[in-house]
């Protein structure tokens, strides 16, 4: 099949989950035999240019990656690339257009309109996150949902919780295909304890964006309260959210044990996800947390919030919190940080269930499966 992808902002990169799921998808269609091509996003990496891919050396074998033109202003940057990708794939010649997320899905209806089959990917319900949260973002992004009910032939889902709200509010059948993970190879602290003093099973972890909904006001907060000489590493980028990071920077400001790496990838990621003694994710909104499924591969024992994307995936392997309950999260954390038996039970099933559970070759079978 010739198959034709959007939504996403670049890839090879780690700018977001879309994008490592759009990059699995499309290197594993390829390898299947299929005509791969793939839309990114002109412009810069969302945590700074210094990360930019450089496209002289992308290496994605068989897949085809063309630029999209796109403004460079925050509110028109996903509208435009969106409506762009949307004319050059309904004059492609391609059988599929696979469309990523929900406010690219409002462009949904130009390759229909072209004869197209159409399939989008639901990552998570993108209104309610703090940053489209009221205004014209919001409104685009709610289009996209209804167009992606109206004009696509099948929607994927990531949890059988976005899976409910489908069949609730729209009366529309979904198709359940989450994200996938491979089995990593655990690495010793090297660059993590030149670069930062970190030493192995001595540093809490967080890995993510660094934005609202990921809950970091609420893990800093407890933290602070917590007696222990573990230091906490929160690692990751912003995303249009400077005035978020200077919130929670200046709430952290008196603790030395709390660090920010910014953004980190390569060996810097494998070492942090492999020495960490805890992984937290404190979320409020998830559509299905890559970096969880990460967390978990390498071994960690993982302190998670209650919204049922994160324990539809952990079950009853890792801690869990109300989310939102700062009193609560600071109670497990201590606990865990005194408890080392506990935690080391958590850490010896975690590697085995999750990749037992999630597989990226079934996915992408399934994926294939449901485009014929």
């Amino acid at each position: 099949m010739k198959i034709a992808m959007f939504g996403h902002k670049r890839i090879p990169s780690r700018e977001g989950g879309v994008e490592i799921v759009v990059e699995e998808l499309a290197k594993r269609e390829a390898a299947l035999g299929n005509d791969v091509i793939v839309y990114n996003r002109k412009g810069h990496h969302v945590s700074g240019s210094k990360f930019d891919v450089d496209n002289d050396r992308i290496n994605l074998k068989n897949v085809k990656i063309k630029t999209v033109f796109t403004f460079q202003n925050g509110k028109l940057n996903a509208i435009v690339y969106s409506f762009l990708s949307a004319i050059r794939v309904s004059f492609s010649r391609c059988d599929v257009v696979h469309i990523h997320a929900e406010g690219p899905a409002s462009m949904s209806f130009l390759p229909k309109l072209f004869g197209k089959k159409v399939v989008v990917t639901i990552h998570g319900l993108d209104w309610m996150r703090e940053k489209w949260k009221g205004g014209f973002g919001s409104r685009f992004i709610r289009k996209g949902e209804e167009h992606a009910i109206k004009y696509a032939d099948e929607i994927i889902v990531l949890s059988k919780n976005m899976q409910r709200y489908f069949s609730e509010r729209y009366n529309r059948t979904t198709c359940f295909i989450p994200n996938g993970i491979e089995r990593p190879k655990i690495i010793e602290q090297d660059l993590i304890r030149r670069e930062y003093g970190l030493e192995k099973d001595k540093y809490i972890l967080f890995l993510g964006r660094r934005v609202p909904e990921k809950g970091l006001t609420y893990l800093i907060d407890a933290f602070k309260n917590v007696d222990t000489d573990f230091k906490l590493v929160i690692a990751g980028g912003s995303s249009d959210t400077d005035t978020y990071t200077d919130q929670i920077k200046n709430m952290a400001k008196d603790d030395l044990r709390i660090l920010f790496t910014g953004f980190v990838q390569g060996k810097m990621l494998e070492e942090l996800y492999s020495n960490a003694y805890v992984y937290v994710l404190p979320s409020d909104v998830e559509g299905m947390p890559l970096s969880l499924l990460e967390a978990m591969s390498y071994g960690n024992c993982c302190l998670v919030s209650d919204i049922k994307e994160i324990t539809e995936v952990v079950e009853d392997k890792a801690v869990i919190f109300p989310k939102g309950n700062v009193n609560l999260l600071t109670k497990k954390l201590q606990f865990l940080c005194d408890n080392k038996s506990e935690v080391a039970q958590y850490k010896a099933q975690a590697t085995e269930f999750i990749c037992g559970k999630y597989n990226w070759n079934s996915v992408v079978n399934e994926t294939v499966s449901l485009y014929y």
